[in-house]
Formats: structure tokens, sequence, C-alpha cells
């Protein structure tokens, strides 16, 4: 419609003025002569009045509209009587008065409210999502995501980097998850994967000479669901020539530090973001993607507890476990059932209990506190000394609850990390509008898997060494630092990359340790090994997820919300059905025939 005026127009510069909007009633009100509507589309929203004694046909057929229709109106704007302005709308201080309308199309009753900002069920949503997506905070959520991914390309290309795009339908590779297969019609019996990502494509561009690569990526997964995952996702795929690993770390920080200010200025952030080695993270949280927003780090009491007379913590000391734990600060007034609650958590996250030490409240610093003022499940097993010692490496004070996870490292880590996130959304510790970016760095190259008798990349086989760590690869792999680095923000990783091998004899020695053949390697990565012998430059790169970029700076609680057609946790479209069977004539067309279970 040429003559069209967008919603959000509407201002007191365009008083007298004749114009046309077009959209979705939004609401209506009958006020017994006079009609209301707020029109709606993308730009926003406006007042529309239709008055019978002024323009009777057009108030007619606003007698018929409902929630939804399609409609084109032409007026005269006029000032809002004193008193009827509406500061929470831009256009508030005006309102069109309807000459004529056109109703372009009907609709059924919505399943749910679209002008309403309510929680409404995730399936109903889903099932009906071109309606969901109507809805204010969808739009705006979609909308930014336009906004970032534009921001990044501008941004990119003003620094040289090329857009390049890599095919869909690759070969299936060892990425760390399992690929989706597609069976090829042209050669029964083989299939196309996926791409988990661009990973071995983006080197080939670097042996290419392309220097400065970008993509905005669609990837695909075929491994469980939760808030910050879905089948196939999107991120920002980059990769450099002649670079290390600041020249990496120092170009997506600027990038990221830009989007935020220019897009989300209410998100505070610190710079630089703050850089932690793995093994210190483990140590501290307990996790390679903490949460900085909050204290509450991890105590390592091993040392302390060897010797405990508690059976507990005296047996996984001897087995080579771990004591760890912290304080949850107001806490000691938690209940035995809220107790109980903790242990059945961290034991779901693998852990085989939990000991919860409270401090009452009482005693005006830790050298006053007696074993009267403890309140424990263990405290006949401990002593004062040992539970002042205990508190004191945790930074408790009375009144805190000491939450302590004994057995092996893995495991007592990992419950610890997931239950001091819990304990900071109970005390509403994490600010939603910070956004703790942190680099983790001086990742481990390998790590022994004792079950398979071989070496394991913790992130990608493709990861340099550290300079002067090659040569550990002949005498102890396990010793070896990477030249690998991720982005965390907030308890997610929002990006991973590393500084590449661009010789063919460290890659090749990398995957002989993870237990590759010859026949195997050049099978799965011969088109990168064989590209590495024709000059390939020391290159690096990183991978954005820009799902969970958008997850955070939109304050949502799961990647859903900032995707317009996605998937639920069972890895079902809704609105399409998908996955579904197809015909058997398809299936025997591809040479494929289903065992049924």
């Amino acid at each position: 419609m040429r003559d069209r005026t967008p919603c959000s127009a509407l201002n007191p510069e365009l008083i007298g003025d004749d114009v046309t909007l077009a959209g979705w009633v939004h609401r209506r009100r009958d006020h017994g002569g006079l009609i209301f509507i707020d029109l709606r589309d993308r730009s926003g929203v406006a007042q529309v009045v239709f008055n019978p004694n002024l323009a009777p046909e057009a108030h007619a057929a606003a007698e018929q509209f409902r929630a939804e229709w399609v409609v084109k109106v032409t007026g005269r704007v006029e000032k809002r009587p004193p008193g009827t302005e509406n500061p929470r709308l831009a256009t508030g201080a005006v309102e069109l008065h309807a000459s004529q309308v056109d109703t372009l199309n009907p609709s059924k009753t919505p399943p749910f409210d679209v002008s309403d900002d309510q929680a409404v069920d995730e399936g109903l949503r889903l099932s009906h999502r071109y309606l969901d997506l109507r809805r204010g905070p969808m739009q705006r959520n979609i909308l930014l995501r336009h906004k970032v991914i534009k921001f990044i390309r501008d941004y990119l290309d003003e620094r040289g980097f090329a857009e390049i795009e890599t095919p869909i339908l690759i070969k299936s590779t060892p990425e760390g998850a399992r690929d989706y297969l597609v069976p090829s019609r042209l050669q029964h019996g083989s299939f196309y994967a996926l791409p988990q990502s661009p990973q071995q494509l983006k080197q080939l561009l670097m042996v290419s000479g392309f220097e400065k690569y970008f993509q905005i990526a669609r990837c695909f997964r075929d491994e469980d669901l939760r808030a910050d995952r879905q089948p196939e996702f999107t991120q920002l795929d980059l990769e450099m020539s002649f670079v290390d690993e600041e020249d990496i770390l120092g170009l997506i920080e600027d990038l990221y530090v830009r989007i935020v200010e220019a897009l989300a200025p209410e998100k505070s952030l610190v710079k630089p973001f703050p850089r932690l080695d793995y093994l210190e993270a483990m140590s501290r949280y307990g996790t390679d993607k903490p949460d900085l927003r909050f204290g509450m780090e991890l105590a390592d009491l091993t040392a302390m507890e060897a010797e405990s007379g508690f059976q507990v913590f005296r047996s996984a000391a001897e087995a080579g476990g771990l004591i760890k734990g912290f304080a949850a600060p107001g806490c000691a007034g938690y209940s035995r059932r809220q107790l109980d609650q903790l242990t059945a958590y961290v034991r779901s996250r693998g852990a085989k209990g939990l000991v919860a030490i409270a401090l009452e409240e009482g005693p005006p610093d830790l050298a006053s506190l007696t074993m009267e003022s403890i309140r424990s499940s263990a405290a006949r097993r401990l002593d004062i000394e040992e539970v002042k010692a205990m508190a004191a490496a945790m930074g408790a004070s009375p009144g805190d609850l000491m939450l302590i996870v004994a057995g092996p490292g893995a495991e007592v880590n990992n419950a610890l990390s997931h239950l001091r996130n819990l304990m900071a959304e109970r005390l509403d510790l994490a600010d939603p509008n910070v956004l703790a970016f942190a680099w983790i760095v001086n990742f481990p190259l390998l790590e022994w898997k004792p079950d398979e008798g071989r070496w394991d990349a913790p992130h990608n086989p493709f990861s340099s060494p550290k300079d002067g760590d090659a040569g550990l690869l002949d005498t102890e792999p396990g010793k070896a630092i990477a030249k690998q680095y991720d982005m965390v923000c907030n308890g997610y990783e929002v990006g991973g990359g590393s500084v590449r091998n661009h010789k063919r004899e460290t890659q090749e020695k990398i995957l002989s340790l993870m237990g590759h053949s010859q026949e195997a390697m050049q099978s799965q990565f011969g088109q990168l090994l064989n590209a590495l012998d024709y000059g390939a430059p020391p290159h690096g790169g990183i991978a954005m997820g820009l799902d969970r970029l958008m997850m955070l700076l939109a304050n949502a609680a799961s990647i859903r919300e900032v995707m317009a057609f996605p998937k639920t946790q069972s890895a079902v479209d809704m609105l399409f059905g998908a996955p579904s069977p197809v015909d058997d004539s398809h299936l025997k067309e591809l040479g494929l025939r289903l065992l049924r279970p």
C-alpha cells in the first residue's frame, strides 16, 4: 500500500493531516456511541476513533471488528482531548478519526489473547506460532535479533571479513555430538550429514587464502535438549589467518562490547572481560562456564578434612576424591524439608549426598561459635575447631548455611556448580541486567578416557598446543595446554574456539592419540589433512552462539523465546508436526527400510 503510514508515525506534527493506517485490531472498546480501536502493525499501536455522527459507514463497519481482524483505515489525525492522553504509547498524544475503512481479512477468535503479555501455555504458543509471533515480547525479541546480526555483519565487513556460505550437506565426521543424517537418492546406502559446525570448511577457506572469513551459520546437533539447546541453532562462525589467541579474543570482545552498548544499553558489563584459567574456574566454581554475577565461590576442604573423624569426608579423601563446599548467606534457618530438597537436588546431579551445616545466628563471629550454635546431621562427628576451619575457608558467618559435597572430583564439581546456581536464584543474587562476560583459557589439550583406553579432546581435535607444548604429545599428553578459549556469560558458554594446527604432523599426532588409525584419519579428515600439505597458514577462529547471546540480551528464560520457529525439548515442531512418517514409496526410492520396534 503506497499510501500507508506506519502506526508509530502518528505524532502531533501530523495533526490535521489525512493518513491511512493498516494493521491488526489489537483491542476494541465500544463506549456506547464512539468506538475506539487500538490498531497494531510492526511499528507500534495507534488509537483510531469511529464516530457515528461523522462517518456512519465506517462506524457501522467497526461494530463488526474483533480481535486480530486485518483492516485499513483512512482518517484525520487529531489531538486527543485533555486528560485522555496515553503516556505509555509513543502515539498517545494523538488519535486518528476514521472516515473510511476497509476490512482486509477477518479473523477467527485466537486461542489466546495476542494483545496480552501474560503467560500462555508453551504448547499452545508453539502450535500457533504465527499468532505468538504477533505478541509484543516476541516481536521485540525477533527484531532485536535482526539488529544484532546486522550489527555483526557491518562490524566484520568494516574490518575486511568476507561472508562465505558453506555446504549444509556434508560428510559425517566426529564432532562431539550425533549427526543428523540425510540419505542419498542417487547413491543408495550413502548418507550426507547436516553440519554440527563448519569447522573443517572454515579451515579449508584459510588454506584457500581468504584470510578473514565469517558466516551466520546454521548448525545441527542431535543431542538431548534443554533451555539453551535446540537441534538446529545459529552461530557466528569466524576464522582468521596469521593470528594468535590475542587477535581473536580482542576482536570478539570488542564486537560484543559494542553490541551491548549499542543495542542493549540498559545492560551493564565489566571491561575488559576477566580471564580465568580452566583449572582456576573448575576450582572456584566447579564448572568451566561460571556465573560471575555473584560470589559463593567453592572452597576446597580436602586437605583439611583428610583426617576427619567424619567417615564420609575421610573416605572421599582416601579415595582421591574431593571435599568442597560453599556458604549460602542468611540460610541457616532452612528447615529439614528444605535441606532434604537440596540433598535430592545434588543427587539428581550425580552426587551421593549433601552435608549441610547451619551456623545459627547469635554468636558475633566465627571465634565465638560453639557446638550449641551449630545445626547439622553430621554435628556429632565433627568438632568445633573443624567446623570453624571449614567456615573460615568458605567465608561463612553466623546465620549462613554451609553446603558440602564429598566424592569423586567430577561429581562434586558438577553437583556444587548446579547447587550454587540454584541458591543464587533462590536468593535473587543474579541481576538479569548484568552481563558477566569472561574468557576461560588454558584448557587441557587432551584428557584421558580410562574406560576407552585413549585420549580425547575436551572441545575439538583441531586445537593447537601452546608454544613449547608440542613435545609433550610424545611424553606426557595430559600436560599439554591448548590454544583454546571459551567465552562465558551468566553461567552459559556463549562461544568457543582455538588457534588450529596448521601443520599436518601435529594434527595427525593428536588424532592418533585419540585412537584414530591412519585409515580412519584419511576417511574422516583426509580433506583437511591433505590441504595442510599445501602451504596452510597459521590460523584460528571461534564460533559464537547467537541464540544464547539473544537469550541473555532479551532476558529470556529459553532460546525458544528468541527463535522464530523453535522446536520443543523433545525436538518436535508443533506447528508443522515434524518429525513425521514418510510414504513407503519415498523410502523405497531412497533404498531404505524401517525396522519396526
